[in-house]
């Protein structure tokens, strides 16, 4: 197996804290407590504190009865992790933010109850493991004149706020911008922004039980659940597209690619575009990706155990999208795939033919759009982020062995 061979540094000896955090964090020991006696994460007093911020408004199920028990569960598994002040603070607004979503979101559908029957035709699904093209692939379909991409903006705050000057894009830095302030080199693994197009695990924060809040911690005794998760998406979609504009989403998350047949359940006419690369790039980023936003958080960040989960997850996930497809359990025909090397050398043409097969117009303004976007957005804007798979305990050649039939059926160029 690809696994770690030996016990690796710990994030401590890898990244420096800002003093700013150093020193937030330290409160709590300077008056003889823990994180959680100055930052405390209750469920009642959440959801107290959001339904008397909206002026009492109830909190609805939005087509899910049992919301408040997985409510509860999350928040009972975050508040016994060891997460550190600024991290615990970071998560408590998350989690009010988004009740507040939730109850806004469901206050909408009750008024107008023919928004949960519109459709969400044919979604743009992208999806790939970290440093594969994902977030610049989700950037440039974003521009595409049929397609629409929510932005963080309208992931976090999707219907109007009450309350005058409540503007979605100055709310959101808080939560986009702010990761970069508490680690600055996580700026150069990816960059948020509360105008750039969102990834699904940000839209779907208000489920309490999809991706997002099982990145940020290890959270005992509450798990995700995609197929009740993707239900929340597409209300969230529903309740989002109401308005003018295309009608047909582009979204991303790298967890789809471990959840294609419950992808396809809910959104049987999906695209999914799936983008390849060697792995022996995409592991290593996406394990020091995944301790970074853990690093956000907590002092305790369990390296060894990360960099096997992830390894172990995408190796099954890849290998098992040969299988998939293969053995007809998902539509072969609904899915595009990108080779990242293609992307980056020519993307007009990668694109143009990305477009063609999901019967999108490829014209020149857009082409136009995409290389000026890209003249704007160099590589390397926001510095380099180095990984190699021996600095996470790895080695190329065990990483290509064991996703040999991912690599071989998807004729994946390796050394790039």
């Amino acid at each position: 197996m690809t696994g770690v061979f030996a016990a690796l540094p710990p994030m401590a000896e890898r990244l420096s804290r800002p003093d700013w955090v150093r020193r937030i964090n330290l409160m709590a020991g300077s008056v003889g407590g823990r994180a959680r006696d100055l930052v405390p994460i209750d469920a009642g007093d959440l959801l107290g504190r959001a339904v008397a911020s909206l002026g009492g408004m109830p909190p609805g199920d939005f087509g899910d009865p049992h919301w408040q028990g997985r409510f509860e569960a999350l928040v009972a598994a975050v508040d016994a992790s060891d997460m550190h002040v600024v991290g615990r603070l970071m998560t408590r607004q998350e989690l009010l933010r988004s009740l507040r979503t939730r109850l806004l979101l469901t206050a909408a559908v009750d008024a107008a109850p023919e928004i949960a029957a519109g459709t969400v035709p044919a979604p743009v699904f992208i999806t790939g493991p970290a440093r594969s093209g994902t977030s610049i692939l989700f950037e440039l379909l974003a521009l595409h004149p049929d397609l629409r991409a929510p932005t963080a903006a309208e992931g976090l705050h999707p219907v109007p706020l009450p309350g005058d000057g409540a503007d979605p894009g100055v709310l959101g830095e808080c939560e986009q911008e702010l990761w970069a302030d508490v680690q600055p080199e996580f700026q150069a693994m990816h960059e948020l922004r509360s105008d750039l197009p969102v990834e699904c695990i940000t839209l779907t924060q208000g489920s309490f039980c999809g991706f997002h809040w099982s990145m940020l911690a290890p959270l005992e005794g509450w798990f995700p659940d995609p197929a009740v998760n993707y239900d929340y998406e597409r209300r969230f979609l529903q309740v989002l597209g109401g308005g003018a504009g295309p009608t047909q989403w582009v979204l991303k998350t790298p967890a789809h690619i471990m959840l294609l047949p419950s992808l396809f359940e809910a959104f049987g006419d999906a695209w999914v575009v799936q983008t390849h690369r060697d792995p022996a790039r995409t592991m290593p980023s996406t394990v020091s990706m995944t301790t970074t936003i853990q690093w956000l958080r907590s002092d305790d960040v369990d390296v060894d155990l990360i960099a096997q989960l992830v390894c172990e997850l995408f190796t099954a996930a890849l290998n098992d999208s040969v299988d998939l497809r293969e053995s007809g359990a998902v539509p072969a025909e609904r899915f595009v795939d990108i080779h990242y090397t293609r992307l980056m050398s020519d993307p007009a043409a990668t694109l143009g033919a990305a477009c063609e097969q999901m019967g999108l117009r490829f014209t020149d303004d857009y082409a136009a759009a995409v290389g000026d976007y890209l003249a704007q957005k160099p590589k390397g804007k926001f510095g380099v982020h180095r990984y190699r798979p021996e600095d996470w305990g790895f080695t190329a050649h065990g990483l290509r062995t064991a996703m040999a039939p991912y690599l071989d059926h998807f004729g994946v160029t390796t050394g790039d």
